[in-house]
């Protein structure tokens, strides 16, 4: 088997494979592929094309542009595997960055460099805006939707590799985590009681649940009797409309344990709610939200999230709503428990992702923990000399 390269203009080129001949009519089989690039691209590309052609993996091209692929990609496999956020949010970056700057290309003629030479450019003047580029998280995150656009398209035998594999994406630095301090949460609760989401902040706060788990909470799924709540379903907004499903994953469904300061919170909350409820007619019932409307009706994630900025700068105090949730780990961890214990509560899938995103946390309990070992072995060093 036999492969020759023949430039047909400057920077395209024609492999051809020679397989053969047909046993039936004697004539000389050949393979075509044409691309672009450099010379040493395309002769890394022969030497590919041998190989896969002598294993017997070879996948005859298929004429799609990467932009029609990815659109192939976002209405079929994506519409059917993702949660609806996100497909949305892969559409709005495939949609306003990658294909407006790679779509053009062939799928089969997609090359490493044209990833890279696209990262380092939207990294200067990728916004939207034309002014300055994009942050080496975006710029990793579209990195990720081409890598699992291309592998969907090596698994369907349209390409024969993922070139996506030999890029290096964007490092993004680790943001420095901002979460509330013992001595501010005082002050912040104080505030948050002047607000009309002061059980819904005091929840996030004492159970670390995420935005949309305790929007999408029930009733149903409130023990206060037992000081517990289950997570097993989650809520936002897509395009306008609010959708609740389950968690993506099977860690996500958890129980959590309620602190008692908050199932008192929440026992005295229920009672008013159902108060006002009889007042107008409708009954509070075992499937209503927890936090809703006067009619039931479930909150806007944007709404809580724009009242908790009001709340925050009232209170002198920068930090996220999500940061309620870290603020809620990083204190466990401080106090000594468990990762284990923190990862179940966060419903994170496995305690590596819980050790690393709370590493900041980790130094000051190897000291507290040397420290402690240390008194353990003196104490029981003196306890036998005095023996």
């Amino acid at each position: 088997m036999k492969g020759s390269i023949r430039q047909r203009s400057r920077g395209s080129w024609e492999i051809t494979i020679d397989t053969g001949r047909d046993p039936a009519t004697g004539k000389r089989l050949r393979r075509y592929e044409t691309l672009e690039g450099t010379k040493k691209a395309v002769q890394q590309r022969m030497h590919e094309l041998l190989v896969s052609i002598e294993q017997g993996s070879y996948v005859k091209p298929k004429r799609i542009s990467l932009g029609e692929w990815l659109n192939e990609w976002l209405n079929g496999y994506v519409a059917t595997n993702c949660s609806p956020k996100t497909a949305q949010s892969y559409r709005s970056e495939v949609d306003g960055h990658i294909i407006p700057a790679l779509g053009a290309v062939p799928l089969t003629q997609l090359q490493p460099q044209h990833l890279q030479d696209y990262y380092a450019h939207a990294l200067s003047y990728g916004r939207a805006d034309g002014r300055g580029g994009l942050s080496k998280r975006t710029v990793l995150y579209h990195h990720r939707i081409l890598f699992e656009a291309l592998n969907c398209a090596v698994r369907q035998g349209i390409v024969g590799r993922n070139v996506a594999q030999a890029v290096d994406p964007p490092r993004p630095e680790n943001k420095e985590m901002t979460t509330l301090i013992p001595e501010q949460v005082p002050r912040f609760l104080a505030c948050a009681r002047e607000t009309p989401y002061y059980e819904f902040f005091y929840t996030l706060l004492h159970t670390g649940l995420r935005r949309g788990e305790l929007l999408a909470l029930r009733w149903c799924n409130v023990e206060l009797d037992m000081a517990c709540l289950s997570v097993v379903e989650t809520g936002y907004k897509v395009n306008g409309v609010y959708i609740i499903r389950q968690p993506k994953t099977a860690k996500s469904r958890r129980q959590v344990a309620l602190p008692p300061s908050l199932a008192i919170l929440l026992r005295e909350y229920k009672a008013r709610k159902e108060v006002e409820r009889l007042l107008l007619g409708k009954p509070l019932t075992y499937d209503d939200f927890v936090f809703s409307r006067p009619d039931g009706a479930p909150l806007n994630p944007d709404t809580v999230t724009h009242a908790f900025g009001k709340l925050t700068r009232k209170a002198g105090l920068r930090i996220r709503l999500h940061d309620l949730r870290h603020t809620h780990a990083t204190l466990m961890l401080k106090e000594g428990i468990h990762p284990k214990i923190v990862q179940e509560r966060l419903g994170h899938s496995n305690i590596a992702t819980t050790l690393n995103i709370y590493s900041h946390v980790l130094p000051g309990l190897q000291e507290a923990t040397a420290e402690r070992f240390d008194k353990l072995l003196t104490r029981e060093y003196v306890g036998k000399m005095s023996a």
